[in-house]
């Protein structure tokens, strides 16, 4: 799955070393063109190859967290004390 993108940093940095090594070249030039004809593009290219795997990983995540949600609701008791279900504060009344 990767092969491509290394060799594509491969004839980049080739690209770079000529760049480096012609005697009209300097060495930064041969960084700008390994930044911009290397590691840009690739850099790209490997994010969008890696969105759908993002995206599963979100929604994996999602899942396992409404699953813990389900689980803890379902995990409640209901109230079985001998006592009224009523607030614990009296209401307040107006005086008149």
């Amino acid at each position: 799955m990767y092969i491509v993108p290394i060799a594509w940093l491969y004839v980049s940095l080739m690209m770079a070393v000529a760049e480096a090594t012609n005697t009209n070249g300097t060495v930064l030039g041969a960084i700008v063109t390994f930044v911009l004809y290397g590691l840009l593009p690739i850099g790209l290219i490997l994010y969008f190859m890696g969105s759908k795997g993002r995206r599963r990983a979100i929604k994996a995540r999602e899942a396992a967290e409404l699953a813990k949600a389900a689980e803890a609701a379902a995990s409640r008791q209901p109230d079985t004390s001998s006592h009224a279900a009523t607030d614990a504060i009296a209401p307040m009344r107006k005086e008149t």
